[in-house]
């Protein structure tokens, strides 16, 4: 019979990738998540019955162990970037993590893959990292085998970052930009879930790897580069940490003020601290030459899916060859 893997979070941005590389690798393939039915999306990467999304609540012990049940590997890719009702960033990001490992070990699982982040920090100012160090701490304690990956902020087609604000330029003249000289190592979110795959094949050496793109890169600079990708010209304001921690703070007040009516997606006090420390692989780190994945290049993956938000979408790019040919004409 094929091998199994469990994948927590597995319809989410990387997990789904991580699921269709185990899938075409013939594994079957466990996605624990919160709403299976809004995890459909994943069941045709691999043949009828190969993928299935199961119910997973992972702050109770009996539900993770569930859905562990007969898996060969095990692979977290959890995370929050804002808290909301009961999903707070140590629950999630601290305790779940010690918890999947506890049982893993338990179950004699084979091989466990955290995705953490580079930044994780157990002495940082920002309550993201410091509980993404407290989680991979809590791995290691249960499941000293792990392969840890840390990659810095991941791009491609459904990501959070590039379609965020490419999407802002359809409705403001400006893009605010928070740390605009904080430099970035963005990374492909394929080669993140080739490297997952990788450590679930048994195929690297346990212990964390920091994973960056070959391209760094301010914010600022990012947001030049989205702009060019997608022919909009946009102002690009510049917001001092001072003011961009007052209006995180002020966010987030109305979050608590609302009772989670209002969920602070905009900007948070704890994301205005990430944004002062550069995200970059650390020069002693080991990383993709270690897992033996080749990062992909940003100018090889952006215009796959930015040309959406070019003022003639993809006809953008006609329009800009045939009025070449009208000039030399």
């Amino acid at each position: 019979m094929a091998k199994l893997v469990t994948i927590y979070g597995g319809s989410g941005f990387v997990g789904r990738y991580i699921a269709r590389r185990m899938a075409q690798a013939g594994w079957r393939v466990r996605v624990a998540v919160r709403r299976p039915n809004e995890a459909l999306h994943v069941k045709p990467y691999g043949a009828v019955g190969q993928v299935e999304p199961v119910f997973c609540n992972i702050r109770d012990d009996a539900s993770v162990r569930l859905v562990m049940q007969g898996a060969d590997a095990v692979v977290n890719c959890v995370g929050i970037l804002v808290e909301r009702g009961p999903n707070k960033f140590e629950t999630v990001q601290a305790e779940a993590p010690g918890r999947i490992a506890r049982i893993a070990a338990e179950s004699g699982v084979a091989q466990l893959v955290q995705i953490s982040a580079i930044g994780a920090d157990a002495n940082s100012e920002s309550l993201y990292q410091r509980t993404k160090a407290a989680g991979e701490a809590r791995i290691l304690e249960a499941f000293p085998e792990a392969v840890i990956l840390r990659p810095s902020i991941i791009f491609g087609h459904e990501d959070g970052f590039f379609n965020r604000f490419a999407g802002m330029t359809r409705m403001s003249p400006f893009i605010p930009v928070v740390g605009g000289g904080t430099r970035f190592q963005p990374v492909y979110v394929d080669d993140v879930a080739a490297a997952a795959a990788k450590a679930v094949h048994g195929e690297v050496a346990p212990g964390i790897y920091e994973l960056g793109g070959p391209e760094i890169a301010t914010f600022r600079e990012l947001m030049q580069m989205m702009l060019l990708e997608i022919r909009r010209n946009r102002i690009l304001l510049s917001i001092p940490f001072p003011v961009a921690s007052v209006m995180g703070g002020a966010l987030d007040l109305v979050q608590k003020a609302t009772f989670g009516l209002f969920t602070n997606t905009l900007l948070t006090r704890d994301q205005v601290r990430n944004l002062r420390r550069d995200n970059i692989v650390s020069p002693d780190a080991k990383g993709f030459s270690d897992l033996g994945v080749v990062p992909t290049p940003m100018e090889t993956v952006l215009p796959a899916y930015l040309w959406t938000y070019r003022p003639g979408g993809q006809y953008k790019a006609i329009h800009e060859s045939a009025s070449h040919l009208k000039r030399h004409q």
